[in-house]
């Protein structure tokens, strides 16, 4: 009989990330890494501020035209477009 028992995979554990930059030259490099947050922040807050013009035909406090409500609608699939194709989303 075999006694060798198996223990489920913990699924929620995330392991660790370590970004490590040694040198001036690499600031920029660390400072693209830090600021993704931020950057899919804004990208949302835009998304966000597109969807009201399409979605309620609003932009900015105001009743949005047609053809504000027709480019917001291109430019917010334009940029989720090239967000897919990177691999990201607004989504999660």
């Amino acid at each position: 009989m075999n006694n060798t028992t198996t223990k489920p995979l913990n699924q929620n554990k995330m392991g660790k990330i370590i970004l490590e930059f040694d040198s001036i030259e690499e600031q920029d490099d660390a400072r693209m890494a830090l600021d993704g947050v931020k950057w899919k922040v804004a990208m949302w807050e835009l998304d966000q501020l597109l969807r009201n013009a399409t979605k309620h035909g609003t932009f900015e406090g105001r009743e949005a035209t047609g053809a504000e409500q027709d480019m917001a609608d291109k430019i917010r699939n334009s940029i989720r477009d090239i967000l897919n194709e990177s691999n990201l989303n607004l989504d999660d």
